[in-house]
């Protein structure tokens, strides 16, 4: 049996990655306005390929390319996210949490003294601080530097810290920043073990 020369072996694994996040860049695309549940898996279906074939490649990609799959990486990441944390959270809440437009939810708590309740938007927001969260997450795993993971989500916990006292909001935050924080980790290591 003839083993295939190194350079063969680079080129296909760096077309099937890219082919792979190209794919699940598309998936996730379809699924940024209303996530849904089958296009979601089939991109982390992919996601999770092409890291188990980055993982037992004893190949690394050269620079050059390795540079377009961070840039398709770091998209992949941030976009990503959305929909997934936003599927996974009305997974767990069971759709019983209602979100507004800029990712925060609307709580229904009780007024002063009357009794009554009222409607509250409570951890506005939420939308920017998790691409923010990922941009910063993945990127820290590209660069090398892990550490900074629990940098993100100290401030992301101080600055929501007054917004958790409802079992809701601690519930969605938990929740979400888990999420968030995965599918960005998964992404950016799978970047990572391909380039280094």
């Amino acid at each position: 049996m003839v083993p295939f020369p190194e350079a063969i072996l680079v080129a296909i694994l760096s077309i099937f990655l890219f082919l792979a996040l190209c794919g699940a860049l598309v998936l996730i695309v379809v699924s940024l306005r209303r996530p849904a549940t089958v296009p979601l898996v089939i991109a982390g279906a992919l996601v999770t390929l092409a890291l188990v074939v980055v993982a037992i490649s004893p190949v690394k990609i050269p620079t050059l390319m390795g540079l377009m799959l961070a840039l398709l990486g770091i998209a992949v990441a941030v976009l990503g996210g959305n929909p997934v944390t936003r599927r996974v959270l009305d997974a767990a809440t069971g759709g019983r949490v209602r979100e507004t437009d800029d990712g925060g939810i609307l709580l229904a708590v009780p007024a002063a003294e009357d009794g009554e309740t009222e409607m509250r938007t409570l951890m506005r927001g939420g939308t920017v601080i998790g691409y923010l969260e990922r941009v910063a997450v993945v990127i820290s795993i590209i660069a090398g530097y892990p550490e900074a993971i629990a940098v993100v989500v100290a401030v992301k916990g101080i600055g929501r810290f007054s917004e958790l006292a409802t079992a809701e909001a601690r519930e969605r935050f938990i929740i979400g920043t888990l999420a968030s924080l995965l599918w960005a980790g998964v992404v950016g290591g799978l970047v990572r073990l391909a380039i280094f």
